[in-house]
């Protein structure tokens, strides 16, 4: 099975990341998360993401706030599938992230989560290497249906 890269701009970016990478782990899905910097080491982003299928990967998950250019600058460098998640930070409030992550130019998509997305993102992630991992597609149809019953059982307390 592929592996997903989960990449991020800052350790700061953590507390967001991090449920990513147990979304991930709860499916089984193996992951490695990076921290590297679309402006302080594109090199070394560069480098990952152009070597990221060879190495394995299936799916790369970009999270970053402020300017947010990481899954872009990732995704320039790999026909791979990326997924980017703008963090929230102290100023705006994650918009500028969000708008950053967002506003591909034609060519180079990106596929952008909600701020602080990171749970949707692993599950898109899942989501894709199910296309060829019909165990995966099984997980998630059971997650599914786990998600079905916990909203039917409140809906019925609400009720009683």
């Amino acid at each position: 099975m592929k592996k997903v890269a989960v990449i991020m701009g800052s350790d700061s970016d953590l507390p967001v990341v991090s449920k990513a990478t147990e979304t991930l782990a709860a499916f089984g899905v193996e992951y490695e998360a990076h921290v590297y910097s679309a402006h302080r080491t594109p090199a070394e982003a560069k480098a990952f993401a152009e070597n990221a299928a060879a190495n394995g990967f299936g799916v790369i998950i970009a999270a970053a706030g402020k300017a947010a250019h990481l899954a872009g600058a990732l995704a320039a460098s790999t026909v791979l599938p990326v997924i980017g998640i703008p963090v929230k930070s102290s100023t705006l409030d994650g918009l500028d992230a969000l708008l950053s992550t967002v506003q591909m130019p034609s060519g180079i998509p990106v596929a952008t989560m909600a701020i602080d997305g990171a749970v949707n993102a692993a599950l898109l992630a899942v989501q894709i290497l199910a296309v060829t991992e019909p165990a995966l597609a099984e997980k998630l149809i059971a997650k599914r249906e786990t998600d079905k019953r916990a909203i039917l059982e409140k809906d019925a307390k609400l009720n009683a």
